[in-house]
């Protein structure tokens, strides 16, 4: 079994680390991931510049200057003479939660797997201030979601979201399938001056939980369990399908 590792934090973050050492369990891992944290990225694609790979001091990991989705898509798509046979990304520091899958890098990663044909899962920790920064329970919970799909591949090709509470491993009450809840919308942009006195503005941190009830992510974490929810590529709304033909009827007319 050989595994590809990635993430959005950077090649040296304790969470990407922590799930390196844990997947090395049950396979031959591979790490390749940003040379920076790319928090926010999505899904984006560097396409107006070359990307160059960097092989780091330890064996087998590697550091890119480009999105997560530029690591996946290199390891998987020809730098190794070798086909890794899954994508697992994180550990996040943070959660990755309802609306935020559509930002996330580290869900993104996952994403760009699924693209290429490979089984898929990402993996948050749901850090806040002051909180215990668990990653080895991340990466606890993403060993035992590796080593349950070996033994037993799902029917469907599925991204798994995965979110983890940063408690420690005696604490977490257990795993919960989910569905992605949402958030209001984000705050306000934040106003501020360079050194030189120009204008500059940060965007406004995310918005809080508006459903957050029975069923989704947000409700699993907050009661101690693992959220574990399964995506898919296809975003069209087929329910809408019969009402949009309706709506598109005399158009052209």
């Amino acid at each position: 079994m050989k595994i590809l590792v990635s993430n959005d934090d950077g090649y040296r973050a304790p969470g990407i680390r922590a799930l390196h050492a844990a997947l090395s369990t049950l396979g031959d891992v591979t790490l390749v991931a940003p040379d920076r944290n790319r928090s926010g990225a999505s899904n984006s694609l560097t396409l107006d510049v070359p990307l160059r790979v960097f092989e780091a001091t330890e064996p087998n990991v590697y550091f890119v200057q480009g999105t997560p989705t530029d690591c996946v898509h290199l390891a998987v798509s020809g730098y190794f003479d070798f086909e890794h046979d899954m994508v697992v990304s994180g550990v996040n520091d943070g959660p990755n939660l309802g609306d935020d899958v559509l930002y996330s890098g580290t869900v993104a990663a996952a994403i760009e797997g699924r693209f290429l044909g490979l089984p898929a899962i990402a993996v948050s920790l749901c850090t806040s201030p002051g909180s215990g920064r668990h990653f080895d329970t991340g990466a606890e919970v993403a060993r035992r979601l590796v080593a349950r799909l070996l033994a037993q591949r799902l029917d469907r090709p599925l991204i798994l979201n995965v979110n983890v509470p940063d408690l420690p491993w005696g604490q977490i009450r257990g795993f919960r399938s989910t569905r992605l809840g949402s958030r209001h919308p984000s705050e306000r942009i934040i106003p501020a001056r360079d050194p030189h006195g120009r204008a500059v503005y940060w965007v406004g941190p995310a918005g809080p939980q508006q459903d957050a009830g029975p069923g989704t992510d947000f409700e699993a974490v907050s009661e101690g369990y693992v959220s574990v929810t399964p995506l898919q590529i296809d975003l069209t709304r087929h329910t809408a399908l019969p009402a949009m033909k309706t709506w598109l009827e005399g158009i052209n007319d």
